[in-house]
């Protein structure tokens, strides 16, 4: 495994014309769509693959997130795809021969009322029985894991307890997209960027190809891989996706000695705190409430958040906040994604991870190359098929998606 810095992102991979047709086309150069591109090449020999992207690779909600990696789902639908993601993410620097500094050091779901205990211990069971590592931790134990957090019964959210997944952690994520990418390239695949889709062209209810701002590009399959965006994509054939979309607001703070051991997450106060490799505290906040693609916020959601931040960690009452930034969280009535065929042939959807997006991108890359290699779904994924809200078998996730993550 390489320990040096990564090169700059420039010469990682090359920046080819787009050739006339591929095999497959992927349209998204997230994490999720290089991810389906490394894993098409390596896992099924499937090199003739183009990845499109309408700015910078990993320009959008790759460069936006918080980083937080974990598979305590309550669902073992959920809990399934994540742990498959997780156990990839704990070989992904050796397999893909990049630093990505995935850091496992535990995440803590914070319990603050009764109910919020009752669904916390629901939830370490249902865990324990999919086989995923999971705790529950009293005030006192909470306190040992993260010596910063506040359990006076004095403020206004005390710490009733909290689920722990010791094996969750954090990882770099421009280090993740970059190492994808990098080997993506390496086996072949063409990653085109600022090549924006403007039509998809369909014949006999089977794709073939698709309109580009850099001409036109055969496709013997197509693989949308545009959080948000996927809706806008799908509805050039027709097809109507229960998204919406929603801003999403984080920050970080100027750069501090190490004081937070691991991660901390409040779905009662909707705020979730880590401490990045080079010192910041990385912290969020809760989705705003209006339908938006905008990469902006309302103030007030950074102000609410912070107040109640600042009652669990009085340590920060003197941190500065160093930057503000927001991105876009895909959300599907049932908090959980869509991954798998369309009614139209040769045409696949990944989308609706909502604020789990990151977590997820290598199994969900692992299982969506799959997919589209077969045209059938990896039993892992097969439970998100966009099927599901017409047949009424939802995964529903709000208890544990609630609070961006």
């Amino acid at each position: 495994m390489t320990e040096d810095l990564p090169e700059h992102p420039d010469f990682l991979w090359r920046n080819p014309e787009p050739k006339r047709h591929y095999d497959v086309v992927i349209v998204g150069g997230g994490g999720h769509g290089l991810a389906t591109a490394y894993y098409l090449a390596r896992n099924h020999g499937i090199t003739n693959v183009a990845v499109l992207e309408r700015g910078w690779l990993a320009g959008g909600n790759m460069a936006r997130n918080t980083t937080i990696i974990r598979s305590n789902y309550l669902w073992e639908a959920s809990a399934g795809i994540y742990e498959h993601a997780l156990k990839l993410w704990e070989g992904l620097a050796e397999d893909l021969d990049y630093p990505i500094l995935f850091s496992q050091r535990g995440v803590l779901n914070l319990a603050h009322s009764q109910q919020d205990v009752r669904e916390g211990a629901r939830r370490v069971h249902a865990n324990r029985l999919s086989g995923v590592d999971a705790h529950w931790l009293d005030p006192g134990q909470v306190k040992e894991v993260c010596p910063i957090v506040n359990i006076s019964p004095d403020v206004r959210y005390p710490v009733l307890g909290a689920t722990y997944q010791p094996r969750a952690g954090i990882a770099k994520h421009d280090y993740v997209a970059w190492g994808f990418a990098r080997a993506a390239d390496a086996l072949g695949v063409d990653l085109i960027q600022h090549c924006e889709v403007t039509g998809i062209d369909v014949h006999d209810g089977r794709v073939t190809g698709l309109r580009t701002t850099r001409g036109p590009i055969g496709a013997g399959k197509v693989a949308l891989s545009a959080a948000g965006h996927s809706s806008v994509l799908a509805r050039m054939v027709g097809l109507d996706l229960p998204v919406q979309s929603h801003p999403l607001q984080a920050l970080v703070s100027e750069l501090l000695e190490p004081v937070h051991p691991t991660v901390v997450m409040s779905n009662a106060v909707h705020v979730y705190v880590s401490q990045a490799h080079k010192g910041e505290l990385v912290m969020g906040a809760g989705i705003d409430a209006y339908n938006s693609y905008s990469q902006r916020g309302a103030l007030r959601v950074i102000e609410r958040q912070m107040s109640a931040a600042l009652e669990l960690f009085p340590v920060f009452a003197r941190a500065h906040v160093l930057r503000t930034w927001g991105g876009i969280v895909d959300v599907t009535p049932d908090a959980s994604a869509i991954v798998g065929l369309t009614p139209i042939d040769g045409l696949y959807v990944n989308c609706g991870w909502g604020t789990g997006g990151f977590k997820a991108t290598p199994g969900v890359g692992w299982c969506y190359a799959h997919t589209v290699a077969h045209d059938e779904p990896h039993p892992l994924n097969a439970p998100f098929r966009l099927d599901r809200f017409s047949t009424g078998a939802l995964i529903d996730e709000h208890g544990a998606a609630a609070v961006a993550h």
